[in-house]
C-alpha cells in the first residue's frame, strides 16, 4: 500500500490493483470535496474483475470484509471491515460511486421495489 493525500485526508492505495482503502468516513468526506476522483488512478475493468475474490482482508487488521451494495448503486460493490469499520473500493469504484447518475437513480427504485 501507498499513501495519497487529497484535501489534507490520506488515503492507502494498493500498489498492484490501485484499490483504495479509506478508514472510516474518509470516503464520505472525500466523496463531497471536489477532484478528490483523482486519487482512483486504476483499471476500472480490472477493478470490477476483482469483484469475483470472495475473501477479502482488510490492510489495517486483516479481518476478513464483509461484501456491501450501496442500494443507491447496486452495481457496486464495496468491502467493508467490521472492526476498523474501513472501506475497500477496487480500482474505478471510488470514482462511480462519486458521480451518482440518472441511471443509478433509476436502478437502485427499481432494486427497493424487487424487495
Amino acid at each position: 500500500m501507498e499513501t495519497v493525500r487529497f484535501d489534507a485526508i490520506e488515503v492507502n492505495r494498493c500498489t498492484g490493483c490501485k484499490g483504495l482503502f479509506f478508514d472510516a468516513m474518509e470516503a464520505d468526506r472525500l466523496r463531497k470535496v471536489r477532484g478528490s476522483e483523482a486519487i482512483d488512478v486504476g483499471d476500472a475493468a480490472l477493478g470490477k474483475a476483482h469483484n469475483a475474490n470472495g475473501r477479502v482482508r482488510c490492510p489495517r487488521d486483516t479481518t476478513t470484509m464483509l461484501r456491501i451494495v450501496d442500494p443507491k448503486q447496486p452495481h457496486l460493490w464495496l468491502e467493508s471491515c467490521p472492526v476498523c469499520n474501513g472501506m475497500f473500493f477496487d480500482a474505478g469504484e471510488f470514482r462511480d460511486w462519486k458521480h451518482e447518475t440518472l441511471a443509478d437513480l433509476v436502478r437502485g427504485f427499481f432494486a427497493k421495489e424487487r424487495r
